[in-house]
This record gives structure tokens, sequence and C-alpha cells, in this order.
């Protein structure tokens, strides 16, 4: 099940675990990425805390934590091809894996088709 954030994140979620990254709208604003700090396997987060950042020759930007859960991997390729979140934002490109704590904050988010309605109107 895929959802986006306002947030830019996309969540594809599959047996309580979500996947977490940014959108592709997301890292066209920011450009070409240079670093990615990624947060600790079995660190605990609740939904909108700072879990990740990303830095761009144009800016540094924090990744929320969408939902509350548990880290349970990272993608630690990023660390050597940071610029795999501009490639590939929703393949290769991916943050972490979290535990879905609370699967009522999912409601709230929006599906594909929506998403792009609400990126259509930011423009």
């Amino acid at each position: 099940m895929l959802k986006f954030t306002e947030d830019h994140e996309w969540l594809n979620i599959e047996d309580g675990v979500a996947t977490v990254g940014i959108t592709d709208h997301a890292q066209n604003a920011l450009g070409d990425i240079v670093f990615v700090e990624l947060p600790e396997v079995s660190a605990d987060f609740n939904k909108g805390d700072d879990a990740a950042v990303v830095e761009s020759v144009k800016a540094a930007s924090e990744v929320y934590a969408p939902i509350s859960g548990t880290i349970t991997e990272i993608n630690t390729v990023l660390e050597g091809k940071p610029d795999n979140v501009n490639s590939s934002p929703m393949d290769d490109g991916w943050f972490f894996k979290m535990t879905v704590a609370d699967a009522s904050e999912l409601e709230s988010f929006m599906d594909e088709t929506a998403y792009g309605e609400y990126v259509a109107g930011l423009e």
C-alpha cells in the first residue's frame, strides 16, 4: 500500500513495515543530493520526529518520521551513493524501514492520485 504525506515523503506499507523515502517532487526541489544522514536501526520515533537529513547543493532538509514506530532497516547504500535519491527516489533511493506502531496514523495520508493533485496545486 503506497501512501504520501504533505511533507513529500512516501511510504510503502507491507506486512506492518513501512519503507520511507522522499518523493520525486521533493528530490527535484532539492536538486543534486550530496549527503544523507540516516537514523540508527532500532531507534524509536513518534510521528513527526526528525528521522533523517538530506543535503543537496541547494539546502539541507529534514526527513520526518511519517508514522510512529521503530527503525528496522536503513539503506546503507545511500551513504556512498546519495545520488540514488535523485535517480531513483522510489526504488533505490529509499531511506529507512520502520514498524507501523499505530495503523490509524496511515488514514490521513494521500494515495498516488491525491498526491499528484496536491503537488499540481502547489505549482
